[in-house]
Order: C-alpha cells, then sequence, then structure tokens
C-alpha cells in the first residue's frame, strides 16, 4: 500500500479528440499495466469501455486507471472532452490534485482547452500542459506552444525540446533540464545523441527555467544572481514549488501512438506534481455549520468523498477518494448528508472496468466500495467523531430538454425506473414529472448527452424510448367582462334536477387562482348551493375554450338564479355554473397566455451580433448588455420559452461552444395574434 506521500491523482482534461485516452493507453503500456496498445477506433482502450463510448469513439465518463512508476502510484483520471459531458469532468476534478491539459499538435488552442484551463483556474489546481499528436501529418509543436505563450505567458515553460524531421513531424525529444535526447524505436525508449544545432534552444529554456526556479526563495535567487548553478535536486525542488505556486506550468509532448515523451512525462508528474497533502484545497461544513479549512490527514480519523458512482447489471460501486485516516472494508462511517451509519463494502482498486479487492485505501488514494445502496456522488463519510460535510460537485445547470416516453404503451414505469437509476450515475441530468403536460420531461447539458441515456435505457433496462419536443405550458384567459346564464333541468321519474344560475366572469390582473364571489340577494339561490356553483367553475377553468389550457386571472361572480325546493341539489347546481362558463367564454375575448423567461447569455464580444440576430427570430426582447470578468459580455433579455427548445444546441453552433446561458421562467404573456392560430390547432390536433 502506498502512502500519502507516493500518490499522485491526476485528470487528463482537453477537448474532444485531443488524445487524453490515447495518452492514457501508452502510460498504461509503458508501465506494463496492458501488453498492447488499444485504439479509440477499435473500440479495445482500457479506458472507454461502455458499450456506447465504443460505438461513438468518445469518452462519456470519467475512467480511473492506476499506474505504478519508480515507486510511485499515479492515479490516472482520463475525462470526457465533449461538451454535453462535461459533468464528468467535474468528477474528476473534485478528486484530482492536479490537472494535466491535453492540447494536439493538429488544433492548437480550441474551446475544451479554454474550457480545461478556466476549470484549473476556479479550482486553483496545478496544471502540466502536454502537446499530443506531434509525430502525425499536419501537426505544428511550434505554431501550438507559440499560441499557449501568447495567450497565458510566460509561466508556459517548455521542459522539453522536440527533435523534428523536414515535415515538422517530431521525431525525438529533449529533455532540457537533463540535456539528454531520446527516440522511440518500436515502442522502446532508446537514448540518442543530442542533434546537431539544438544546444542553443536547449540552453535558452534551461536559463528560463532557472529563472522560475529563483523566483521561488530568497536562497535561490541570491545563488542565482551570485552566478552559482543549481543542482539537479534544487532545480526539481524550485520547479516543484512553482508548479503549486502558479508561477511555472511546465509544457512536455509527445505520441499516444508510438509513447513518445510518456516516461518523460511520468517522471514529471512524480518529480513535479502535488501529492494529496499539498494537493487540492478542501473546504468543509461541521455539524454547527461553521465552514473551515479540511486538512488531508494520513493520520487523522477517516474521511471519504465519493466523487462518481458507477451503477450497472453488475450491482453499485461508489468511486472515492480517501481524505484522511485509512480506511478497510470492515470501517464504519457516518454519511454527513443523511446522518445514517454505513458499514463499508468490500474495497476495490478500479483500472478501466476491472475491480481487483483490496484489503484497505489508504489517506489520499482513490478507490471504490461495492454495495453502498444508500450513498450518492457528493457525499462525505466521516469518522463519527468528526462528521464533516464537504461541498457536492457543482454541475452545471441542465439546459436542453426533451419529453421522454416509451415507444409501448404501458412501459412508463420502467422508463423512469431506468432513468433513476441511470442518475444515480449522472447527476449531471434531471427527471421531471410534468403534472400539467402529462410529459416526463428529461433535462440535460445537450443533445448527445439524452441520446446516450436513450440508448443506455435500452442496453441495460431493455426498454425502448423516443424523445419529443417538450410540450408549453400555455394559458388562457378573457379580455372583456360578460354576463351568461346556465340553467339545467332535468325531468325523469321520480325527483329530477333542477340548478338555475347567472354569473359575472371579469378578468383580473396577474391573479393565477380563480376568485369566487357571490352577489345574490333575496335568497334567489340557496347559500348551501354556492360551494356546488364554484366547483362546477373551477372544474370548468381547468380547459380554456380556445385550446384547452387552464385558464388564470379570471374573477367570477354568482349574483343571481333560481332554485325547485325539491329537484334542487348540488350536482344540478355544479352543472348549470358549467353551462354558464360554456356560454360566456365565445363573447368574453379569450386570448391565449404563454411563458416568458429571464435569458441570461453569456458571449464573447465577436459573437454578438449572431446573438443578438438570433434573439430577434425568437421574438425575444434585449433588456441590457454588461461587461464579465473574463472579458465577455452578458446579454440579459426575455425570450417566450416556447422559442427556446433548441436554444443549447444552437448556440453552440452560433458561438463555437463559447457560449453559455441561463433561462428561468419570470411570467405569463399574451401570445402575439398572429402566433395563436397555429398553436390552437396543434392542440386541437392533438385531442
Amino acid at each position: 500500500m502506498y502512502t500519502a506521500n507516493a500518490i499522485r491523482n491526476i485528470c487528463l482534461l482537453g477537448h474532444s479528440g485531443s488524445g487524453k485516452t490515447a495518452l492514457a493507453e501508452s502510460l498504461l503500456y509503458m508501465t506494463g499495466v496492458i501488453d498492447r496498445i488499444g485504439k479509440n477506433a477499435d473500440g479495445n482502450t482500457v479506458c472507454d469501455y461502455d458499450p456506447e463510448e465504443i460505438r461513438r469513439h468518445i469518452s462519456i465518463s470519467t475512467a480511473v486507471v492506476p499506474l505504478e512508476y519508480k515507486n510511485t502510484k499515479i492515479n490516472l483520471l482520463d475525462t470526457p472532452g465533449g461538451f454535453d459531458f462535461s459533468g464528468a469532468a467535474m468528477e474528476a476534478l473534485r478528486a484530482a490534485d492536479a490537472a494535466i491539459l491535453v492540447i494536439s499538435a493538429k488544433d492548437g488552442i480550441t474551446v475544451g482547452f479554454e474550457k480545461a484551463w478556466k476549470y484549473c483556474e476556479e479550482r486553483n489546481m496545478p496544471r502540466f500542459v502536454y502537446i499530443s499528436k506531434v509525430d502525425e501529418d499536419n501537426s505544428d509543436y511550434n505554431a501550438t506552444f507559440n499560441a499557449l505563450r501568447e495567450k497565458y505567458g510566460n509561466k508556459i515553460a517548455p521542459v522539453v525540446v522536440p527533435i523534428w524531421d523536414g515535415q515538422k513531424k517530431v521525431t525525438g525529444i529533449i529533455d532540457v533540464l537533463n540535456k539528454r535526447a531520446y527516440e522511440m524505436q518500436s515502442l522502446k525508449r532508446v537514448e540518442i545523441d543530442v542533434p546537431d544545432g539544438k544546444d542553443a534552444v536547449i540552453e535558452e529554456f534551461n536559463d528560463a527555467l532557472k529563472e522560475s526556479v529563483a523566483e521561488t526563495s530568497e536562497e535561490f535567487m541570491d545563488k542565482f544572481f551570485g552566478g552559482e548553478d543549481f543542482t539537479y535536486a534544487e532545480m526539481i525542488k524550485g520547479m516543484h514549488k512553482g508548479v503549486l505556486d502558479h508561477t511555472l506550468y511546465p509544457v512536455l509532448c509527445g505520441s499516444g501512438v508510438n509513447c513518445l515523451g510518456s516516461l518523460m512525462l511520468m517522471d514529471h508528474i512524480v518529480d513535479l506534481l502535488p501529492n494529496p497533502v499539498e494537493g487540492n484545497y478542501h473546504k468543509a461544513t461541521a455539524a454547527d455549520g461553521k465552514v473551515e479549512e479540511f486538512v488531508v490527514s494520513p493520520g487523522g480519523v477517516p474521511s471519504v468523498f465519493v466523487f462518481k458512482t458507477v451503477s450497472d447489471q453488475y450491482g453499485k460501486y461508489s468511486y472515492v477518494k480517501v481524505l484522511s485516516g485509512e480506511i478497510t472494508s470492515d470501517t464504519t462511517l457516518v454519511n454527513a448528508r443523511t446522518g445514517e451509519t454505513e458499514k463499508l463494502g468490500r474495497l476495490y482498486s478500479v483500472c478501466g472496468k476491472k475491480y481487483s479487492e483490496v484489503k484497505a485505501l489508504a489517506c489520499g488514494d482513490i478507490g471504490a466500495i461495492g454495495k453502498m445502496d444508500k450513498v450518492k456522488t457528493g457525499d462525505t463519510l466521516c469518522d463519527p467523531r468528526k462528521v464533516v460535510s464537504l461541498k457536492g460537485i457543482p454541475y452545471a445547470p441542465a439546459c436542453y430538454s426533451m419529453a421522454i416516453a416509451p415507444k409501448t404503451k404501458g412501459q412508463e414505469d420502467k422508463v423512469a425506473a431506468g432513468l433513476n437509476r441511470l442518475n444515480e450515475e449522472d447527476p449531471s441530468f434531471t427527471l421531471v414529472n410534468n403534472a400539467e403536460t402529462k410529459q416526463l420531461v428529461i433535462s440535460g447539458a445537450g443533445d448527445q448527452q439524452l441520446d446516450v441515456l436513450v440508448a443506455k435505457l435500452k442496453s441495460r433496462f431493455n426498454v425502448d424510448a423516443v424523445l419529443s419536443p417538450a410540450k408549453v405550458a400555455y394559458r388562457e384567459k378573457i379580455k372583456k367582462k360578460v354576463e351568461a346564464h346556465g340553467r339545467h333541468k332535468k325531468q325523469t321519474g321520480g325527483s329530477g334536477q333542477f340548478g338555475d344560475v347567472w354569473v359575472r366572469f371579469e378578468p383580473q390582473e396577474e391573479q393565477d387562482d380563480l376568485i369566487f364571489d357571490v352577489a345574490v340577494v333575496g335568497g334567489a339561490v340557496p347559500k348551501n348551493f354556492n360551494p356546488a356553483v364554484e366547483k362546477g367553475i373551477q372544474e370548468a377553468i381547468q380547459k380554456g375554450p380556445l385550446a384547452g389550457y387552464p385558464m388564470v386571472n379570471l374573477k367570477a361572480t354568482l349574483y343571481d338564479g333560481s332554485y325547485h325546493p325539491v329537484d334542487s341539489n348540488e350536482m344540478a347546481f355544479k352543472l348549470a355554473a358549467i353551462l354558464a362558463f360554456k356560454e360566456a367564454m365565445p363573447n368574453a375575448m379569450p386570448t391565449l397566455l404563454e411563458p416568458v423567461g429571464a435569458l441570461n447569455v453569456t458571449v464573447p464580444d465577436s459573437y454578438m451580433g449572431d446573438v443578438i440576430g438570433d434573439l430577434n427570430k425568437r421574438r425575444g426582447r434585449v433588456m441590457g448588455m454588461n461587461p464579465d470578468s473574463d472579458g465577455n459580455t452578458v446579454v440579459e433579455a426575455e425570450v417566450p420559452m416556447a422559442e427556446m427548445s433548441s436554444y443549447a444546441i444552437d448556440l453552440r453552433a452560433m458561438t463555437q461552444a463559447r457560449g453559455s446561458f441561463t433561462l428561468e421562467f419570470v411570467r405569463y404573456e399574451e401570445v402575439p395574434k398572429q402566433n395563436q392560430a397555429k398553436i390552437i390547432a396543434d392542440a386541437k390536433a392533438e385531442e
């Protein structure tokens, strides 16, 4: 078992297709975990093992792979780069102490890379940059490196010098610190002579590193200005501190296909990146509500954070990071969220989809616990002597909604049960049973995430589901005051039924519930029938006269009528009220109302024109524009919700995924006359 000092928890971040999974595969091969390198296209990599990942050739969830290198355990968390699956990256960021941002030498700085950098900035997370695919056609290491320097400044510190052939393809690399050159021959690293003409650039980079190291302590600063050279150990110590202090972001490069640069990357992970005790800064809420700093401590009482859940046909696994103490399979901990005591089940070390049982998990390590049925992602499990709760995982709010229903009627419960199971695994999507539209509405980050969930319902729970646009909950109201007469008279053998009412209907301002008033004089309608009249109108307003949507902003006053001493009863007066409603409505200028939302769109200035133009097409009203701290503009607008169903996907296309938005319901407004006919026709067609 490794101690906390000998563990590194590293997440791989970057744009989809930048080579994260291939990099993980090369590190697994170089450390002997696997004996052949899998390929994404062949669906045989360790990290992408889910049937949907294999089918789509992309990562969908975070995979954990442990490597052992130079007496250090490196827990690698391979995250998806697709924006629809950013929830999985959020989980990995909570478990990692540092990040490797992967950027392809063919694509340069992409939106996914920018977002990954921002995630690290928000969490104050030490990071490396790894330039991938340097050996492929159309790759350009220099252009990529220069773009990084330009965007992020001189903290971008190269620790390798590439060796090129004539085509900009990288064939070998030089370690700047050691001034040694390597190339790969049949997936083995071979040392070669440093090529002619490379000395100057090695010296330049080496001097830049020395300057950075000098800034990490006064002792080093004196030594540097005294013209003394740093020893190798001093360089490592200074660079390690620079990485922790964010004055240094080392840049490495390589190829996941031929493993070029993989060993050097692991050397630097071991030497320069923080162990869990130095790593991610946590804040915890104690039982009394006070927020305090959480110290990762091998000698402390046990506590673990659940950062991911896998709930498949083989059972449920809670992925945990041990934050203090040590846990074994018979440790008893308290769930800070529920207050319940949990006896831990079997403990596992995880490598992709393979679970190997272990006796204990040490402080700082990552593993899984089996069959913890009441435990959810984001829970903190702690020793009863010190119950604290770490902050949950900050998933982005779901912004793309669709209705989901089974293909075969009668399987609604199966769909809901399957989605609830999948929600344990992926809390970034939400599920709402909308009583008004009678639809089960699923909301997530985009269409790809929802497609994957539908595919998993089929493969795991054997239920076929279909997605359709979620219905909009319209309302109806009247604009004119009217009076109407309703009479219900039925004579059969024996006692009959008789109810007779005059009701005044009038519009009200912003009043959702019906206002019912009684202004009957002289006992024309006995008081005991008033509730029946109200009940009849309450029932009638559930289906408005235009398209059958509920009516709002209505006042009804019972002001006259008549009764029969024998034949009048509650049912007769209820039916009479419904008849009065039906007679009144066509003459009361009924109209449709639609929900309107407050929209905040955050976009870089260069996309403003497109975004505003698009909002105008959606009948939106721009209310204001404000700059934010990141150099973007926040557009505030009000938009009919009916126009926003595909906005998540459209905004992504308009802004190359750089835009984001929030949308919240604010009120109902009248639908423009020219738009009403179609809504009414659609509602009638559905009936």
